[in-house]
């Protein structure tokens, strides 16, 4: 028997609900039905993306409402899609997932020309202005199969990935035909920078003609959006940068911008010679040298003077067919936002030195933003309500007060859907990956009782390590050669698309004996993918992923602490890390039928003040274990034959 309320039920379309399915959509619909938002915890399994939806949907139905459903993959993009569709079998609800211009374009020049997302809008532009692109003339040209093709998407629930498949055999513009479209679907699934970075939802809101305060937004695995919106907040300015300033100055023509990148990237190159890695620097210093040194009066009117050269640069490279990319206007930018945020002490500014992909020694400078509410609270303070949610958010006042969400903000935990007999958690005391004892003995330790957890599960291991620096050690004392399975290992640098391959191989051989994973807590593998069934029985989490206490995080915990007086520590440094290694934990648990042993191999994660930080289904009967071989072994086969 489904409890729900009368008005979502008329939306939710399956048959029953899973364990607490019911508690999350109730809290969510009576959120949002009295205009609150909601910032809720709930496992996976629980099925978050069709309660958010069926929730939310009969809101926005009766107020006349979009909803927006951000997300960090085209993965989780396509289900809420997928969700969707089984709503449209009950009511006709369109919706439509985006993907990037760069990703939707079907012009030959455009999409080989390795365009960064703005170059490639001003390329569009041109190739639209001459009559250059056939796709968008046939938008123009043949208007009533154009029409049509609207009502379609405007019809029902529609992916991306189809309606690019649609505009190839119809030779229209995809990303026109999205565009088109917004304004008449219900629900649109995208990614954070789409709501969050200001000038790409200025364009956006454009297209939809809407605004925020007519919109539902829910916000998945929103524990990636404090990280998020302090990446969109900063900007970097290269050597490399500086360089192709100059010689592209000199190209066009603009001897005194020439001058001063050469001169600006001199005094850049003596300031970070003094530096072993990173170093924070005084704003001022810069303007400073600029001034003194640079002989430049008012800096501002000469960084205004290379912003305009550089967009006529853009221009001139856009009219000769080219990738319209000027390294001028990329150093006139970062120079304004120099001066812009001089005197914000939600700003820091970074020299360091680095190793680039060459391997060659060289520098950057960076403006480092601290505060993640400059990027948020705009957004959550003007929507008609938001649904924020992950399955590890805890603690949910940390999180609310990070993000500036409104104070009448709904918490509420959901409790786990999971079978407590389907997850074995535990703690092995006497390792650790604190600096201080990372000895040679100590990983060979660690190597001991990974191999151990190995050899009792039945199919594929998960290992995820602090960090490269961890797992390298752990490769260094003979963690390869002691497994009995293949090994497959997460590279520093390693593409995408190489990491996709290797991680769908490991999956592979779930059913064909089992392999063992090795990657990072905080990677793209911890933390976006998902490992069902036999494709991972067990993960071993090893080590606490604290940050390097570099000058950038040691200010991140004085902001903090300036912020929420005696929290800096926590909010800055500790529940980044508990995050990173709750993330790479559940991978093994993804829906009610999976079996997962998580063991954890750092005795800090038995302390009572770490475990407050992991989400409840793993602490609830998480077992401490001792210093001692082959008990870890004992425990882990106890589990996996009990549950056979």
């Amino acid at each position: 028997m489904i409890k729900l309320p009368s008005q979502v039920a008329e939306y939710f379309p399956y048959d029953s609900v899973r364990p607490h399915q019911d508690e999350f959509i109730t809290t969510v619909y009576n959120a949002v039905s009295s205009r609150r938002s909601v910032l809720i915890e709930g496992s996976n399994g629980l099925g978050k993306t069709i309660s958010a939806l069926s929730a939310c949907l009969p809101v926005a139905i009766e107020k006349k409402l979009k909803i927006l459903y951000v997300a960090r993959t085209h993965r989780q993009h396509d289900r809420v899609i997928e969700e969707l569709r089984a709503v449209f079998r009950k009511h006709q609800i369109s919706g439509l997932s985006i993907r990037g211009r760069n990703e939707m374009c079907l012009n030959v020049f455009a999409s080989r020309g390795a365009f960064d997302s703005k170059s490639l809008m001003e390329v569009c532009e041109l190739l639209k202005a001459k009559s250059r692109c056939p796709y968008y003339t046939n938008v123009e040209e043949r208007t009533y199969d154009y029409m049509q093709l609207q009502q379609q998407v405007a019809s029902r629930p529609y992916m991306g990935s189809e309606i690019q498949r649609i505009c190839k055999k119809k030779e229209v513009c995809p990303y026109e035909l999205v565009k088109a479209g917004l304004s008449d679907v219900k629900v649109i699934a995208l990614s954070y920078l789409y709501v969050f970075d200001p000038v790409i939802r200025t364009a956006f809101l454009k297209n939809l003609e809407t605004e925020l305060q007519k919109i539902i937004l829910i916000v998945d695995e929103a524990h990636n959006l404090p990280e998020t919106a302090i990446s969109i907040s900063g900007s970097t300015l290269s050597l490399f940068v500086m360089r192709a300033a100059e010689m592209e100055a000199n190209r066009f023509g603009h001897k005194d911008i020439e001058e001063f990148a050469h001169f600006f990237r001199t005094e850049v190159e003596k300031i970070t010679d003094k530096i072993s890695r990173e170093e924070i620097i005084p704003a001022s210093n810069i303007i400073e040298i600029v001034q003194k040194q640079g002989n430049i009066a008012r800096p501002r009117e000469f960084f205004e003077h290379m912003h305009e050269a550089g967009a006529a640069i853009k221009k001139s490279l856009l009219a000769d067919g080219k990738n319209p990319r000027s390294y001028v206007h990329a150093m006139s930018e970062f120079l304004l936002k120099w001066i812009d945020t001089v005197d914000d002490d939600s700003f820091i500014n970074v020299a360091s030195q680095y190793f680039n992909k060459e391997n060659n020694k060289t520098a950057k400078l960076e403006i480092v933003a601290l505060d993640p509410s400059k990027v948020t609270q705009p957004v959550f303070s003007s929507t008609y309500a938001n649904v924020i949610m992950s399955g590890t958010l805890q603690p949910l006042e940390a999180f609310a007060r990070i993000t500036r969400l409104p104070e009448s903000t709904v918490k509420f935990l959901v409790p786990s859907p999971f079978p407590k007999e389907h997850v074995f958690s535990a703690v092995c005391l006497g390792v650790t990956t604190s600096m201080e004892k990372r000895t040679p003995q100590m990983y060979r330790t660690m190597v001991e009782r990974i191999n151990e957890v190995v050899n009792s599960t039945p199919t594929n291991t998960g290992i995820f390590a602090a960090s490269f620096q961890v797992l390298n050690a752990l490769l260094a004392e003979g963690l390869e050669n002691a497994l009995l399975k293949p090994l497959f290992h997460e590279r520093k640098g390693m593409t995408s698309k190489a990491n996709e391959k290797m991680v769908q191989d490991f999956k592979a051989c779930g059913d064909k004996g089992g392999a063992v994973f090795l990657g990072v807590q905080g990677g793209r593998t911890s933390e976006g993918v998902d490992f069902p069934g036999n494709q991972m029985n067990s993960v071993v989490v090893v080590g606490v992923p604290y940050a390097e206490p570099t000058p950038r995080v040691k200010a991140q915990i004085e902001y903090y602490d300036k912020r929420f007086p005696g929290l800096g520590r926590e909010y800055g440094y500790i529940l980044p890390a508990m995050k990173k290694a709750s993330q790479a934990a559940g991978r093994p648990i993804r829906t009610l039928e999976d079996l997962g042993a998580i063991v954890f191999l750092d005795y800090r994660f038995s302390t009572s003040y770490c475990k407050s930080f992991l989400p409840s289904w793993i602490t609830n009967g998480m077992k401490i274990l001792p210093d001692k071989k082959d008990v870890l072994a004992t425990e882990v086969s106890s589990f996996f034959r009990a549950q056979s």
